[in-house]
């Protein structure tokens, strides 16, 4: 074979090498998509976090219980504790509400929380409960058993609530607009140095973080050592839609050793919002020096509390006046409306020319809204009829001369 053939035959070699190399990938890609595609029309499964836990005698007992959607439909799905065992109080539940039932979309997983709760004279046993949920049309019934087993020493390992939290304002009150912090004191009363994890449990789509009192900086978790104790700052954000209501959220802190939490709520009373504009949504107004000039605006609640105690303000330019008829609104449920008439009063000493009058109102819990009037002084009518009267006489001027001139 001659130097031109086995140039001929690596030529040939490097040119399906890439194919060579590529095929594998692209058959597993395809496989992939034929796998999704040939996947099951309906599969949902329910598991909880943990199945089996061993705690001190008069612990409470909270955990995830979750669920997958691995068909291409959605499901509905009857949610229950099927048992629970004597001296116990269960519930199923998500941050506010006790729940019988669970939407979970195709594809997607979802979670709910399962809380137990002894009763006082709990005795050291293994404690079984299931969680049954069906399907509404009942080709899935899914059940999940979860055992406590209470131990009255659990072989050095510190008992629960061996982490004290406390606050003096474990309730907090305000608008939905609002910002809220709890302080919160967080003291190790284990026997060894512990890095504790902090948890906060909210209203889905709040925003909630954890500073060191007095900082400005998000921290996640808090070494403390045995016995110490330290102020830690939860701050919580709710969303400016959030309905009116009460709201709990419980602060949770765990280390390897020990565990501990503490309810908190927080009160929302709503937003509290206005808006002052006028009814055509123009903002100027002619006026004469000296004399009144009146505008009608309007005052609505655009907040979802009720707005109490609404007073107006004016910045003027000097020497003018300004009245609001009435000058109070006692209150105004969420979306009234009520209509304010201004009267305004030009200094008499004001020049022809365009002057600016800003209207504000306020209201509850430092709400107000305000809108800038463009005010136009025009020149009185009386200097309008001199005018004319100028006008005529030199015009009867004229006229007079030119018959004396004409005759002569």
């Amino acid at each position: 074979m001659n130097a031109k053939s086995y140039l001929r035959m690596i030529a040939v070699g490097l040119a399906f090498f890439p194919a060579l190399i590529l095929y594998p990938v692209l058959s597993f890609a395809d496989a992939s998509t034929v796998g999704d595609q040939n996947g099951p029309e309906r599969l949902i499964s329910m598991s909880a976090e943990y199945p089996g836990v061993e705690v001190a005698s008069g612990e409470d007992v909270t955990m995830n219980l979750y669920f997958h959607n691995r068909g291409k439909e959605d499901e509905n799905l009857n949610v229950q504790l099927a048992s629970v065992p004597k001296g116990w109080e269960a519930h199923i539940k998500t941050f506010k509400y006790e729940v019988t039932g669970i939407s979970v979309p195709a594809g997607e997983d979802k979670s709910l929380t399962f809380e137990a709760k002894p009763m006082k004279g709990i005795t050291p046993a293994s404690y079984k409960f299931l969680v049954d949920a069906q399907s509404t049309d009942g080709v899935f019934n899914l059940e999940q058993p979860i055992l406590i087993k209470v131990s009255s020493s659990l072989g050095g390992v510190q008992k629960a609530n061996s982490v004290k939290l406390s606050t003096s304002y474990p309730v907090l009150s305000g608008p939905t607009t609002g910002k809220y912090e709890f302080s919160i004191d967080v003291q190790n009363q284990l026997d060894t140095d512990s890095v504790f994890n902090l948890f906060a449990q909210a209203p889905q789509g709040w925003t909630v973080n954890f500073k060191p009192s007095y900082e400005s900086k998000y921290i996640s978790s808090l070494s403390l050592k045995a016995g110490q104790s330290s102020t830690i700052a939860l701050e919580v954000n709710p969303p400016p839609s959030t309905d009116p209501g009460e709201y709990p959220i419980i602060f949770r802190v765990s280390s390897e050793n020990g565990k501990g939490e503490i309810p908190l709520k927080l009160m929302l009373t709503g937003s509290y919002e206005l808006k002052l504009g006028t009814a055509s949504g123009l903002l100027s107004l002619e006026a004469r020096s000296g004399k009144e000039a009146s505008v009608s605006i309007y005052v609505k609640n655009t907040g979802t509390a009720p707005n109490s105690n609404i007073s107006f303000m004016s910045f003027k330019p000097e020497n003018w006046k300004v009245e609001f008829k009435p000058d109070k609104i006692d209150t105004l449920a969420p979306g009234e409306l009520k209509q304010v008439d201004v009267v305004l009063t030009p200094n008499k000493d004001a020049l022809v020319g365009d002057y600016s009058v800003n209207l504000e109102a306020r209201g509850d819990q430092q709400s107000s809204s305000s809108a800038e009037f463009r005010v136009t002084v025009k020149a009185l009518e009386v200097w309008g009829w001199v005018g004319i009267l100028l006008i005529v006489v030199v015009l009867g001027g004229l006229v007079v001369m030119f018959r004396y001139l004409g005759r002569r």
